[in-house]
């Protein structure tokens, strides 16, 4: 079963990340992912970037993931609130 922790650990185990948070109900995901990786990288770039850390989990067993993206400086300039 796909839990949002076994998604965490991918991404975490794939990529160097300041902050990530994965949350789910076991079919429908978010992701909030926080690297330096994403410097000078368009938004679809940073997906794929996210979704290569995952492999073939995507595609067999990760049916809807919503991805959210930052820069740490972006990261930084976001209101407290917002965060997740």
């Amino acid at each position: 079963m796909v839990t949002p922790e076994s998604i965490k650990q991918n991404i975490e185990q794939g990529m160097s990340t300041a902050h990530l948070s994965v949350t789910g109900d076991g079919r429908h995901f978010e992701a909030v992912v926080v690297s330096e990786e994403f410097a000078g990288k368009s938004r679809v770039q940073r997906h794929q970037r996210v979704y290569q850390t995952l492999g073939d989990r995507m595609r067999e067993e990760i049916h809807a993931l919503s991805v959210k993206t930052f820069t740490p400086q972006e990261w930084a300039e976001i209101d407290v609130s917002r965060k997740t």
